[in-house]
C-alpha cells in the first residue's frame, strides 16, 4: 500500500494491547538471547541487501507480500504489479513475472498465497479483487468478492484501504483476505476478515469476521500458523513521528460470523477475532540498523508482507518480514528475520 498518514494513537494503543493477554500463545520461559523484543519474539537479523535494486530490468522492492514456494524458494510481490522468485538463503532474485488483470493492466497487488498445486492467489486493494495466476503469469479465475466489501460506489469501502493480507488455512480449503481499514457504517478500527471454502475445485465466498485494530492501526497483512491461528500485522505511519508496526496472534475459532450482518457499529453480542500481542517491534533491538526518515526506533520501516518459513530447534516459529519502501529515498527495503513462540 502507498505510504500514507495516520494518526496512530500510541498512547490509546498501548493502553490497549497491555489489556490482551489472556488466552494467548504458550506461555514464554526467559529469553535465551540478547535479541529479544518481548517474552514471545526474538530478532535473529535484518538484510538491505535489495534495498534500491533492480532485476532484469525490474526494480526490487514495492514489497507487499511473501510466501514459500513449493521448491522452498520465496516468491516476493510487489505492489506495482511484480511477482519475484527470491533465493531463500541469500535474498538474490532469480526471476520476476508481471501480472496483470482481465484487461492486460497492472494491479496494485497486495496480498500473496500459494496454492498446493503451485498456482498463486494474488489480492488487489483496486476493486477489490483476489485472482488465482499460474506459475508463468497467466490469469486463471477471478473469485467472487461480497459486494459490502467492493469500493464505493460499488460496495461500501474506501479505495486503497482493503485487501492487503491473504493467507491459506492449513489443509488448503480455506483462503482468507484481510481488510486494511474499517468499511462504511462498521466503527473506525473493526475489520472484516473475509474467508472463501474450495468446493469442487472452485473458491467460494463463506464466512466472515471483525477484528478490532489498536487505535489508530490498519492490517497490512495476515498469514496462516500451522494449528490454523493467525498471525496480524497491524501498522500505522505517522509523519515526523514514525511506523508503528505490532504482532499479534489471533484466534478466530469463537468469532461471529459477520457475513449477514451490514453494519458492526455498536452491535452487542459480536465477538471479534480474539487477539493476544507478540510482539512491537519498535521494541526490539535495533541491531545497527539505520533510518532515513524519523522512527521510534531506526529499524523500523513501513512493514507490509510476512510469511511463515518453518520452526526452529526449540518449535518456535521462524517468520520473515518485509518492508515496502515505496521506490522512496527516504523508505528502505528490508527483511526482518524473527523467531516467535506463538
Amino acid at each position: 500500500m502507498r505510504l500514507k498518514t495516520v494518526c496512530a494513537g500510541l498512547a490509546a494503543g498501548l493502553a490497549a494491547v497491555t489489556s490482551l493477554t489472556a488466552a494467548g500463545p504458550a506461555a514464554a520461559h526467559a529469553p535465551d538471547d540478547h535479541h529479544t523484543c518481548s517474552p514471545y519474539a526474538v530478532l535473529d537479523r535484518f538484510s538491505d541487501a535489495l534495498d534500491k535494486t533492480t532485476y532484469d530490468g525490474t526494480y526490487t522492492g514495492n514489497f507487499s507480500a511473501l510466501a514459500v514456494d513449493r521448491d522452498g524458494s520465496l516468491a516476493a510481490l510487489g505492489d506495482r504489479s511484480s511477482l519475484f522468485r527470491l533465493d531463500a538463503r541469500t535474498l538474490r532474485p532469480t526471476g520476476v513475472i508481471r501480472l496483470a488483470d482481465e484487461k492486460g493492466a497492472d494491479l496494485d497487488s497486495e496480498g500473496l498465497a500459494i496454492d498446493r498445486d503451485g498456482t498463486r492467489l494474488v489480492s488487489s486493494e483496486t476493486e477489490p479483487s483476489v485472482r488465482r495466476y499460474g506459475p508463468d503469469g497467466s490469469l486463471l479465475e477471478r473469485l467472487p468478492v461480497p459486494a459490502a466489501l467492493r469500493v464505493a460506489p460499488a460496495g461500501r469501502a474506501t479505495a486503497n484501504q482493503t485487501f492487503e493480507g491473504l493467507t491459506l488455512l492449513p489443509g488448503g480449503r480455506t483462503l482468507l483476505a484481510s481488510m486494511e481499514y474499517a468499511i462504511a457504517g462498521d466503527s473506525a478500527g473493526t475489520v472484516r476478515f473475509q474467508t472463501w471454502q474450495r468446493r469442487r475445485g472452485r473458491f467460494t465466498p463463506a464466512a466472515q469476521y471483525a477484528y478490532r485494530t489498536d487505535p489508530g492501526l490498519g492490517v497490512p497483512e495476515v498469514q496462516a500458523t500451522p494449528d490454523g491461528r493467525l498471525l496480524v500485522l497491524e501498522r500505522g505511519f505517522t509523519a515526523g513521528v514514525g511506523n508503528t508496526v505490532r504482532l499479534y496472534l489471533a484466534d478466530p475459532r469463537h468469532a461471529t460470523d459477520t457475513r449477514n450482518i451490514e453494519n458492526l457499529t455498536d452491535r452487542s453480542g459480536v465477538r471479534p477475532v480474539h487477539k493476544t500481542l507478540l510482539a512491537d517491534i519498535a521494541a526490539c533491538p535495533s541491531l545497527g540498523a539505520t533510518a532515513r526518515q524519523p522512527q521510534p526506533n531506526p529499524l523500523l520501516d513501513n512493514i507490509e508482507g510476512m510469511t511463515v518459513t518453518g520452526r526452529d530447534a526449540k518449535g518456535r516459529l521462524k517468520v520473515l518480514l518485509v518492508s515496502d519502501d515505496n521506490q522512496n529515498p527516504a523508505q528502505t527495503t528490508r527483511f526482518y528475520y524473527l523467531r516467535v513462540r506463538a
